[in-house]
């Protein structure tokens, strides 16, 4: 029998070979068409080794359900909540475990306009419909395309118009990928930026993926993560060190000194350029 304890409060995580593995993620592709009646689907994976074959047993639940799988490939789960949008999909699947152990992988899941599913009624729904594998008979409809290329060059445009790239002065930036998937969709962006010449220096630190994870797994709330980041800061003189987790979905700020920057501190930033822009609005803080 089947064990679906990867089910948590709000995506889905798993030890592999436990209770996550190709036949359990096959279940969940299926059921969550069945449950959001998708059409349409947009998945990706993290820098995992296990990710490219689990995100593959995703794909075939989802198209034996008849529905269109846009392919993303190697991927952060904020360009999953972006392409879903973008290309007016009902939902969509980042197989990822972000920070957790190198022994785990995971799901995370939102339906159509990028929003979550509900805990207490979708995701609970998508379970139930996964435990019972009452799917009915396959569907020979279902096919997958590779839009990799095309959300990337989208995804990095949306990112660049929050820049005003005329009022950025000349700084020097390290920025630490953690051996995740954030190395290659960086180097898009920074690219871009170059392009239109935006006077930043990136000092890139454990840049390329590895699914090893050599350097550690990619969670900088780790105190024996942060070294690497801070040292580098230092060394390399920089304004600004940025650490992500291995989807990131997340990123972490280091100081000119090198020292961590708590995360209350970005959200009081971010607040007062919000209300800069929208003077008296509401700022929910959870």
């Amino acid at each position: 029998m089947k064990d679906f304890s990867c089910f948590k409060a709000y995506d889905i995580r798993g030890e592999l070979g436990v209770n996550i593995d190709p036949e359990i993620c096959y279940d969940i592709g299926r059921a969550f068409a069945i449950s959001l009646n998708a059409k349409r689907v947009v998945v990706g994976f993290d820098a995992r080794e296990t990710s490219p074959a689990l995100c593959d047993a995703v794909s075939r639940g989802l198209m034996d359900q008849g529905v269109e799988v846009l392919t993303l490939g190697l991927s952060g789960t904020e360009e999953m909540y972006f392409a879903t949008s973008h290309f007016e999909c009902d939902g969509g699947i980042s197989v990822t475990a972000s920070h957790n152990p190198i022994n785990y992988n995971g799901m995370k899941m939102v339906k159509s306009g990028s929003r979550p599913l509900d805990p207490d009624t979708e995701l609970l729904q998508v379970r139930k419909i996964a435990e019972g594998a009452d799917f009915g008979p396959r569907h020979s409809t279902g096919v997958q395309k590779d839009i990799a290329l095309a959300a990337r060059r989208a995804y990095v445009e949306k990112i660049i118009s929050f820049v005003d790239i005329s009022n950025l002065r000349p700084i020097r930036i390290v920025v630490n990928s953690g051996n995740g998937a954030a190395g290659p969709t960086f180097d898009a962006i920074a690219e871009e930026l170059e392009r239109r010449g935006a006077p930043l220096k990136f000092i890139r630190k454990h840049h390329t993926p590895d699914h090893s994870f050599p350097n550690g797994i990619p969670n900088p709330l780790l105190d024996e993560n942060q070294p690497p980041t801070r040292d580098e800061v230092i060394a390399q003189n920089a304004d600004l060190g940025i650490a992500f987790d291995g989807d990131f979905d997340r990123c972490f700020f280091f100081d000119e000194t090198g020292a961590f920057v708590a995360g209350e501190y970005i959200v009081g930033l971010l607040a007062d350029v919000f209300l800069e822009k929208e003077h008296g609005a509401a700022i929910v803080c959870a």
